[in-house]
């Protein structure tokens, strides 16, 4: 449960299109979508190492959807930062000691972007309890925003 309140981060994301004609890329654009959402995974990056819920949040679309194992989809970004909330508030003291992603193939149409990844964590828990080390693989989908930034508007996580 503790990976639930983590979100991913795409280190090494290559873009493929499917065909640029129909999209509207071109290899400039190509180029450009990789290096913002290159930009976006670095801020994930930070906001998990961190532990940071408002700075993750911040990188949500307003309507995403989080989709973990045995829990409701968490439909809209209130509901995902109302969990996210409850799991920190359970965890006070712990601290991420390690964080590490490995995603494969971002695909890229239009303002919408995937991928999937495998991650894995340590967190000391802090007041004695066993360190959590845990690993997942996710699948999220990043649409751009109005300010041309890129959000996530769904993430599936399960372990591995």
């Amino acid at each position: 449960m503790v990976r639930t309140s983590f979100l991913a981060l795409w280190l090494f994301p290559t873009i493929f299109f499917s065909d640029a004609s129909l999209l509207g890329q071109t290899a400039m654009g190509a180029g450009n979508a990789r290096g913002e959402i290159e930009e976006f995974n670095r801020r994930l990056e930070e906001a998990t190492r961190r532990m940071d819920n408002g700075a993750t949040m911040a990188l949500w679309a307003e309507d995403g959807i989080s989709l973990l194992p045995s829990t409701k989809p968490m439909v809209g970004k209130a509901a995902i930062a109302a969990f996210m909330d409850r799991v920190m508030g359970d965890l006070a003291g712990a601290k991420m000691e390690r964080f590490e992603m490995e995603c494969s193939g971002v695909e890229v149409a239009g303002e919408m972007a995937s991928e999937w990844c495998r991650e894995h964590q340590v967190v000391q828990m802090g007041g004695g309890k066993a360190p959590f080390d845990g690993r997942g693989k996710m699948l999220l989908v990043l649409r751009r925003g109005g300010d041309g930034k890129w959000k996530l508007l769904r993430e599936m996580w399960n372990a591995e």
